[in-house]
């Protein structure tokens, strides 16, 4: 491993905060100059910093990092996934990187699923289903390695044999959260473990929201799948946003908290979708998707989803019902995920209705139907 590889490693791995003015300063300069600068106490370098660097014991810190079968990855290297670049100044100095699948962080457009970690089984399910049929069509998917939506996205892309990529707001070597340890480990041998901590760093609060900027950045599209109002997966949202990244949110139940901040979004600027084929013409390269000339000239039946054309039938003409009885209704092939989004957006178009029950209605005859 060269010098400079690790210099970069290690300078990464000190500068927690990569908005601050010293890094942003440090940056600037390269990675020779910054650790110069560093080693020799220039005089915008904080004299802990330059105590913490002498410190460090380089063998040592290397070696934690290849024992768990790790390596380092920097700016100009064949395999650096090239839309981190966009970070520019905020970018990382370096990753430490475990398993396979980072040229096709380089050569395909892969997507970012985030959600809350405290789910409910409907965004689970949506998030699993969502990560499975992206993975299918050989897409990477790209989530935070945390209970719930990120673990859920990360096991539906394996069930797929796709390509999945964790990033991680610990060292390399730290399993977080340990519940989580198995699955770090499958990711390892399928996909990709990521991250710009240090070997052994355990995470703290700050160290999640600034390893958010680095999924977003991955990803050309983030999709929030659950997610309540005040929400970490939000920040990641954002800074998708910042890099004109495609943004991207799964509706749920209008009376689920879990699901606030996920409406909040779509009333802003977010691209309502329901199901893989939705978040793949999104992030598709512009022309390769065809658009049906005639969509205009349809009937409201006909420019209804087969999703939503299912759950549509599956309602009563009068009475309502509940979603259950509409699981057994439709193909099994549906599942919770995509009934719920397929209410979602019959209710949009003011065709169904959610009752206090929790039971669904029919709200107006739909033109074009079969009688």
């Amino acid at each position: 491993m060269t010098g400079l590889r690790r210099k970069a490693a290690i300078i990464g791995a000190l500068m927690s905060d990569p908005a601050s003015a010293l890094n942003l300063e440090l940056k600037a300069v390269g990675v020779e100059e910054a650790w110069f600068r560093i080693e020799h106490g220039h005089p915008s370098i904080p004299q802990q910093l330059r105590q913490r660097l002498l410190s460090v014991d380089v063998a040592a810190f290397m070696a934690r990092g290849a024992a768990a079968g790790a390596r380092v990855v920097m700016p100009g290297d064949s395999d650096w996934p090239a839309q981190l670049d966009a970070l520019q100044l905020h970018s990382p100095w370096a990753l430490w990187v475990q398993g396979r699948g980072l040229d096709a962080l380089a050569e395909q457009r892969s997507v970012a699923i985030v959600g809350a970690r405290a789910c409910t089984r409907y965004g689970e399910r949506a998030a699993s289903e969502l990560a499975a049929g992206l993975a299918a069509r050989g897409l990477p998917v790209i989530s935070g390695g945390a209970m719930g939506i990120d673990a859920a996205a990360h096991r539906g892309a394996l069930a797929a044999e796709g390509i999945t990529v964790a990033v991680l707001a610990c060292g390399i070597d730290v399993a977080y959260p340990r519940e989580n340890s198995t699955l770090f480990e499958r990711i390892a041998e399928r996909g990709l473990l990521v991250t710009e901590a240090a070997p052994g760093a355990h995470p703290t609060r700050p160290a999640f929201l600034v390893r958010n900027r680095l999924i977003a950045a991955l990803a050309y599209g983030t999709v929030v799948v659950e997610a309540r109002v005040r929400s970490g997966s939000i920040s990641t949202y954002c800074h998708a946003r910042n890099l004109n990244r495609v943004l991207m949110a799964v509706p749920g139940p209008i009376t689920s908290p879990e699901s606030g901040g996920t409406h909040a979004l779509l009333q802003d600027d977010a691209q309502l979708v329901t199901s893989a084929d939705d978040v793949a013409a999104l992030v598709a390269p512009l022309g390769s998707v065809s658009v049906d000339p005639l969509a205009r000239s349809k009937t409201e039946w006909d420019q209804l989803s087969r999703d939503e054309r299912a759950v549509h039938e599956a309602l009563p003409a009068r009475a309502p019902v509940s979603v259950e009885a509409m699981l057994a209704s439709v193909s099994p092939e549906l599942g919770m995920a995509r009934v719920f989004g397929a209410l979602a957006l019959l209710a949009e178009r003011g065709l169904v209705q959610e009752q206090p029950s929790g039971e669904w209605k029919r709200v107006r005859a739909l033109r074009g139907a079969e009688a």
